[in-house]
């Protein structure tokens, strides 16, 4: 393995800085994804009954998942649409900022050197002892 220098480490620290400053920028967000669907009625006369109809629609949905169960909540306007999907479109941006905060931390903490100065615990101080006691005989 190569040996990387203090500038590298000084890099990775300003990135880490700035992933953070973008986190903090983030606005509204939450988890899902909005999707379309078309449906039919059930009413005979409708003209979604027809064979070649797609249905009425399309219709809006924002669906989760809280506590392993899906959640899918209607979405009855164009505006609150819009809204729901700039959201999911701000959760995205979190998911990626923080796969790209943990990459750059691992990268720090390996090259981060170790402190040999510091005292150590008491627990790190004792040592484990060989036991005294004799093995059972066969």
């Amino acid at each position: 393995m190569k040996h990387l220098t203090s500038s590298s480490l000084s890099a990775l620290e300003l990135r880490r800085a700035e992933l953070l400053r973008q986190v903090a920028q983030l606005g509204d967000l939450r988890p899902g994804s909005v999707t379309s669907f078309m449906r039919r009625c059930g009413k005979p006369a409708c003209h979604c009954a027809q064979p070649d109809s797609a249905g009425h629609g399309p219709n809006f949905r924002l669906s989760h998942y809280v506590e392993g169960k899906q959640i899918s909540e209607s979405l009855s306007s164009p505006a609150v649409r819009r809204k729901a999907e700039r959201e999911v479109a701000e959760y995205k941006k979190f998911q990626e900022l923080s796969r790209l905060f943990v990459t750059v931390s691992e990268q720090i903490c390996a090259l981060r050197p170790v402190d040999e100065d510091t005292e150590l615990g008491p627990q790190e101080k004792k040592r484990s002892k060989r036991s005294n006691k004799k093995s059972p005989t066969k």
